[in-house]
């Protein structure tokens, strides 16, 4: 009767220090931190954001301006354009920033065609830089 009565006792034991365990995982499985639906709106937000970013650059890069002053500088226009999609966010949503500001520059008359061409030199040698550290 005593050994019955070890095993039955372990064996209490044994499944309510693991229903003890899992008690909590059973009742809380459907209350995550953050929501499916919300992480799913938020990876999309920042896949659009991105894509916008990278289509900011790639009108930049891809006006007659800017393929020039490209040129000039002995930068080739098509691997400024392979480069873009290769940085990382912030560094993509800062440089569409300064694209973004450029383009709404020039077209309110605020800056010669030098300027531009310098800025656009200047951003192009960031987009090369920036891809060759992170490589």
């Amino acid at each position: 009767m005593p050994c019955q009565f070890r095993k039955l006792t372990g064996s209490l034991l044994l499944f309510s220090t693991t229903f003890l365990f899992l008690a909590p995982q059973l009742v809380c499985a459907d209350d995550h931190v953050v929501q499916s639906g919300e992480l799913h709106r938020a990876i999309m937000d920042t896949a659009r954001a991105r894509l916008d970013h990278i289509a900011t650059l790639e009108r930049l890069f891809a006006s007659g301006t800017a393929r020039k002053a490209l040129r000039q500088a002995k930068l080739n226009p098509e691997q400024i354009e392979k480069a873009v999609p290769f940085l990382e966010d912030e560094e993509l949503a800062r440089l569409a920033a300064r694209a973004e500001k450029i383009q709404n520059d020039f077209a309110a008359g605020a800056l010669s065609n030098q300027e531009i061409t310098y800025i656009i030199i200047a951003l192009a040698t960031a987009v090369l830089i920036l891809v060759i550290v992170v490589a």
